[in-house]
């Protein structure tokens, strides 16, 4: 269905501010996906807090334009669905999640930091941990160290009460 031009302006301006907002872009063709698994998809995306869309190619190289997403205009041909989210790695791990049980779904590329991503590159973008297990990781190497020391100041105490004893 062919939209006017206040619908396409409209459509512009909605990803423009999913643009501005967003850290991360990844595109994927979606052609042969059944509509059963793509209400799964845009499911799972909306439970990680990525936007999904299908767009007209040029409604979103118009739409990405001097914005940090540029760099990926050159990639935006065929049928493409468009993942936008704000968290670094959500839209990257939601698509390639989906895309390791459904063989239809083929990822092309991304951007993620003004760069621009192949496929490849969006898989190792989607195998980096949460920020939530980074950062329980961080606080497991910070309290390494403390709880050595207590060990051992407690080995030292027992030691010297076992010497006093004797």
């Amino acid at each position: 269905m062919s939209l006017n031009r206040s619908e396409k302006e409209a459509v512009v301006s909605e990803v423009t501010g999913l643009a501005a907002q967003a850290q991360t872009l990844v595109m994927a063709e979606y052609r042969g996906i059944t509509v059963a698994d793509m209400i799964k998809l845009r499911s799972n995306a909306r439970s990680s807090g990525v936007t999904l869309s299908v767009l007209k190619n040029t409604l979103a190289r118009r739409a990405v334009a001097g914005s940090s997403f540029e760099v990926a205009a050159d990639q935006m041909t065929g049928p493409l669905i468009y993942g936008f989210s704000t968290d670094a790695v959500a839209a990257a791990r939601v698509v390639a999640d989906f895309a390791k049980t459904n063989d239809k779904l083929v990822i092309r590329g991304g951007v993620y930091g003004g760069k621009a991503l192949d496929a490849n590159g969006v898989k190792q973008l989607a195998s980096i941990p949460s920020k939530e297990v980074l950062l329980s990781q961080l606080c497991g190497l910070l309290k390494s160290p403390i709880s050595r020391t207590a060990v051992v100041l407690g080995a030292l105490a027992t030691k010297k009460s076992e010497a006093a004893a004797a």
